[in-house]
């Protein structure tokens, strides 16, 4: 492909968000159920708009105990409220400061869950359904999450992960597995590049899997985040792919 959007999971409070930003075409800010409160969105806010990152929502379980990592079972109304009132504020903070949130990215254990159940995942959309004119959903490629959005005709961006390892059946592997989370930068770099040109991302066990993605995630709070980022961004572009956004 000729061109592939680079995103990374921002306003966490962890990693070095000003110099992630710098590499980047897009950030899913977090907006206050894992992470993230009214400061840390309008910061993230305004060094996106200084550089010209577009940006979207990273809502997840409210449960910052576990960074949102856990897997929870809310009654339907519970999440809806939860999600609905994280990528409003969000949104809102967006209008305020002049920079619109153009999509919605799932975090964690809820992103995963929405990736296996269909249900899961059009509740998820349904609550964010109408916040934003034409708002774009970034949704894990060839998982119940893509087919949904599309379903629900949300825009839908295709999304592969940079830094993480892969089951064969294209999900990802889970963090608790050895393995599960990527930390060589040329590893990884390597691994932007083959999607990129190829299409091709290698599962944990060996197996090629064909993706269409057009988005690929680094993750912020991984140790080494920018190191890791600036050495797909390097290779990328050495292999002559432009990164910019995909909205």
């Amino acid at each position: 492909m000729s061109w592939l959007d680079l995103n990374a999971d921002l306003g966490e409070g962890v990693g070095d968000d000003e110099a992630m930003l710098d590499i980047v075409s897009s950030a899913s800010i977090a907006c206050g159920g894992h992470a993230g409160d009214e400061d840390t969105m309008r910061a993230a806010l305004r060094a996106a708009k200084a550089r010209g990152v577009v940006v979207g929502a990273h809502p997840s379980f409210p449960d910052r105990e576990n960074f949102g990592r856990k897997r929870m079972m809310l009654p339907p109304e519970d999440l809806d409220a939860s999600l609905r009132a994280q990528v409003r504020t969000l949104v809102e903070l967006g209008e305020d400061e002049g920079w619109p949130v153009r999509y919605v990215k799932l975090h964690g254990a809820l992103a995963n869950m929405a990736a296996e159940e269909p249900a899961i995942a059009a509740l998820c959309f349904a609550a964010v359904e109408g916040l934003v004119r034409d708002m774009a959903i970034l949704a894990i490629d060839h998982s119940a999450q893509e087919e949904v959005a599309e379903g629900l005709a949300f825009p839908t961006i295709r999304e592969a992960y940079a830094d993480r390892a892969y089951q064969p059946n294209g999900l990802l592997l889970p963090r608790q597995m050895p393995g599960a989370v990527l930390h060589d930068p040329a590893m990884v770099a390597d691994r932007a590049v083959r999607l990129a040109q190829t299409g091709e991302l290698i599962a944990a066990d060996g197996s090629t899997l064909r993706l269409g993605a057009r988005s690929l995630c680094i993750h912020g709070d991984t140790p080494d985040a920018v190191a890791i980022a600036r050495a797909v961004r390097a290779a990328l572009t050495a292999a002559g792919v432009e990164i910019r956004a995909a909205l």
